[in-house]
């Protein structure tokens, strides 16, 4: 099976439920109609470039080495340049080109090694694809876990790789729907006796590059929560309710905004 293989039949995911709350009219375009997107958003694409790069550290990792600086830079530029050299339909930010994020993305990565601490910990699984089922919904919840790894005590750390322009709040952190479900994936894996402990390493790209972990954790309380949430989102889906939140920050620069003001003006 391929790795996207477990996107091709119907399922909800975390970026999927996010749509749908942010703008459910966005989601229907996107994930109903399958229209295609204006553009590609260079944060996307860089995002899943520096994704890519640390897969290839943390393989090295797993099979008992440690990959070198040079490699990792090595890594991004072709990553890049394969992504988004001569690429027309990426959309960057004001001041930001190829050139400006392939400098980014060194830096980023120069901090990243700099800064990351030495541990003993055992990779069990990178870009680890997960399925499973929550009660009420007919369909099931779906996607990739970054990182996952054990300590010397048993314990199991989920790892969520992110490039940010900013440091995470704490309801960022303690909040994510993201790694709510990445828990109960975790769960529904065999790891339901383990301590789960859940990591976010980002890396930040302000004018001096910084790398921050942030661990977190989640109870009973925070999978009920999340449960209830994704059976609104998918009774809303089911009835076909998909309202446009076009007070949203993220209206100005959405990727289905001219299909938006088509929708609108009809």
């Amino acid at each position: 099976m391929s790795r996207n293989a477990i996107f091709d039949y119907p399922h909800l995911s975390a970026s999927g439920i996010g749509d749908y709350i942010d703008c459910s009219l966005m989601y229907k375009f996107s994930r109903v109609m399958k229209l295609p997107p204006q553009y590609r958003a260079d944060a996307f694409e860089f995002g899943s470039v520096i994704h890519k790069v640390l897969s290839e550290y943390y393989e090295d990792k797993r099979e008992g080495f440690k990959r070198s600086l040079e490699q990792m830079l090595a890594d991004f530029e072709m990553f890049w340049s394969e992504a988004a050299k001569d690429v027309e339909d990426i959309k960057y930010k004001e001041g930001k080109d190829y050139e400006t994020l392939l400098s980014d993305g060194r830096e980023l990565l120069k901090t990243y090694y700099k800064h990351l601490p030495e541990n003993g910990y055992k990779v069990i699984g990178i870009e680890e694809p997960f399925s499973f089922n929550v009660e009420g919904i007919s369909i099931p919840l779906v996607g990739f876990i970054d990182l996952i790894e054990e300590d010397e005590s048993g314990a199991i750390i989920i790892t969520d790789h992110k490039t940010s322009s900013k440091s995470y709040s704490s309801d960022e952190i303690d909040k994510s729907m993201q790694m709510t479900l990445y828990h109960m994936a975790l769960k529904s894996m065999g790891y339901a006796d383990r301590e789960i402990l859940l990591r976010f390493d980002v890396l930040i790209k302000t004018k001096i590059t910084k790398f921050e972990e942030y661990y977190t954790s989640r109870t009973e309380l925070d999978e009920r929560r999340i449960t209830k949430k994704i059976s609104c989102v998918w009774d809303g889906i089911c009835r076909s309710v998909f309202v446009p939140n076009d007070e949203s920050w993220k209206c100005k620069g959405c990727q289905y905004k001219t299909y938006c003001d088509e929708w609108l003006g009809r």
